[in-house]
């Protein structure tokens, strides 16, 4: 996935995740319409990952069938079920300098993914995300979920002191070598682990880039709301207790300097190899 441009220099890369469980009917199509829209006007080298959990239906035989068909996409079988779970396993194992994700329903409007990036990739920014309660975000979606994306952020806000508008919105970026230092510390494999990742990082001093973008609901959407919510204030009371007892903060972060980021120097040694040239199917276990 690591170019150099014309001048010899290596470009910097980014690996987007699709984390699916069952999600064989629209599989297909939203990757494709992905990897088309990169293809066409993304300029950095990319590499799409869908990150399988668990799936009982047909969506890993359509992951591997669009590994063989589109050149940048690759796919990765978990046996346990969980969003943060599939992308913990993914970026941590990341060979590009940033590393993103968005729900496989695109309810996010593509054309906000390169200016997602664009602060993480300059150096300006360690972490970014969409914002669908930003104040120039175009939203659309009905009065419930609206009313408990609203009342969720404001109890972090109250609780945890967040300084970040939206912490569930399925379209996010980090640097490749800050997740690497942060995740050891999140704990969480379902859906709080958007909220404990940007909450490490803004207790770590690291600075969130928030975009604001066009959102539409996908009526499709299987989400359990009251379980998720449950589980959400579960997690707040956890990460409440680790606030108190400084448990948060992490030692060997890497940090911005004041000229452009350079990941060659920045990033920690992996033990994690590439992908062999051609292996896109490779199967791991959670």
């Amino acid at each position: 996935m690591n170019e150099k441009n014309a001048g010899g220099a290596r470009q910097r890369s980014v690996e987007i995740v699709v984390p699916v469980h069952n999600e064989a009917h629209v599989l297909a199509d939203s990757v494709g319409r992905l990897h088309a829209y990169l293809e066409a006007s993304f300029p950095f080298p990319f590499r799409i990952t869908i990150a399988d959990n668990a799936s009982t239906d047909a969506t890993w035989e359509a992951a591997l069938a669009l590994a063989d068909r589109l050149p940048h996409v690759h796919a990765v079988h978990l046996d346990a079920k969980g969003r943060g779970r599939a992308l913990k396993h993914v970026w941590s194992r990341s060979t590009a300098d940033v590393v993103a994700y968005m729900d496989v329903d695109l309810s996010t409007g593509l054309e906000g993914f390169l200016p997602l990036v664009a602060p993480l990739l300059s150096g300006h920014s360690d972490l970014a995300v969409g914002s669908r309660l930003h104040r120039q975000a175009d939203v659309v979606r009905g009065a419930k979920r609206e009313f408990v994306s609203r009342s969720y952020n404001l109890l972090l806000k109250l609780g945890l002191a967040a300084r970040f508008s939206d912490a569930q919105c399925g379209f996010k970026a980090v640097r490749a070598d800050v997740f690497r230092a942060l995740a050891p510390r999140i704990e969480d494999t379902a859906w709080f682990f958007d909220t404990e990742l940007l909450v490490l990082a803004q207790r770590n001093g690291l600075r969130i880039h928030e975009v604001p973008v066009d959102w539409v609901d996908d009526p499709d959407s299987r989400v359990d709301i009251v379980r998720t919510a449950v589980d959400d204030l579960k997690g707040m009371g956890r990460m409440l207790r680790a606030t108190a007892g400084r448990r948060v903060l992490v030692t060997g972060v890497p940090r911005r300097t004041r000229r452009a980021w350079t990941p060659a120097a920045a990033a920690p040694q992996t033990t994690t190899a590439p992908l062999p040239q051609g292996i896109k199917d490779m199967e791991y276990a959670s």
